[in-house]
């Protein structure tokens, strides 16, 4: 299959209705019957505001957050769609990918 690998970085810290902005994308995915999609909690890095976001004991709750997950064109469309209706402000990447299993197994 052809399609898509679109990763949303953001932060454990930003929530929306008490939910996790990364954990919302992952059931958005899910409901639009998207194949996976893996939630990472990164260590430290830096957002566009130049501020370092990590995950230690005095910041706990502002550790760098990863979504990544293969989809198709028309998923990732509606996907997008769907992150846009819900006016959630993520920063992303999307590169073009081939992707699909090694065996029928």
């Amino acid at each position: 299959m052809e399609g898509y690998l679109v990763t949303f970085f953001t932060q454990r810290s930003r929530k929306v209705d008490g939910v996790s902005i990364a954990r919302l994308i992952v059931e958005e995915a899910k409901e639009l019957g998207v194949r996976g999609a893996t939630l990472f909690s990164g260590k430290e890095g830096f957002g566009h505001d130049g501020r370092f976001h990590s995950e230690n004991y005095f910041d706990l709750e502002d550790a760098p957050m990863q979504v990544a997950m293969a989809v198709t064109e028309q998923e990732c469309e509606h996907l997008m769609e769907r992150i846009e209706k819900k006016q959630l402000r993520v920063f992303y990447t999307k590169s073009r990918i081939e992707f699909g299993f090694t065996s029928e197994r």
